[in-house]
């Protein structure tokens, strides 16, 4: 028995959205955008910053995850064509959307893993 075509179609709204955000770093860049533009030195420090033996990330991986976050529609790429190069990401009113759910994310990490790891709970106060 087979799904009819129109179920085919449609994809699943949960597989869309862990295919919009998949990757190590989507997540944090967003929540990092919250609080307005950042250029991309920001954006990259952002992401050393808090997280306990967390490797540099490459410049090609960040580049690459702005892409796909600019693809997607959650963020926007504001090229400001002067010379040096100035480049400022933000989020769009998609992204802006999307803030509550990381701040959902985020509580139910800080109450639940914290029972796992004692090291935890001091971080998530």
């Amino acid at each position: 028995m087979g799904y009819p075509k129109s179920a085919t179609v449609c994809e699943c709204p949960v597989a869309a959205f862990q295919k919009m955000i998949s990757g190590k770093y989507k997540l944090r860049i967003v929540w990092d955008l919250q609080d307005g533009p950042r250029r991309y030195g920001e954006i990259r420090t952002g992401l050393l910053r808090g997280v306990r033996g967390s490797a540099e990330i490459a410049p090609r991986v960040l580049s690459r995850e702005l892409k796909a976050l600019t693809g997607s529609g959650l963020i926007e790429r504001r090229d400001y064509g002067v010379v040096p190069p100035k480049v400022e990401y933000r989020l769009t009113r998609k992204g802006k959307s999307f803030v509550p759910v990381i701040a959902a994310i985020r509580n139910w990490g800080a109450r639940h893993l914290a029972q796992d790891d004692p090291d935890r709970a001091i971080a998530a106060e």
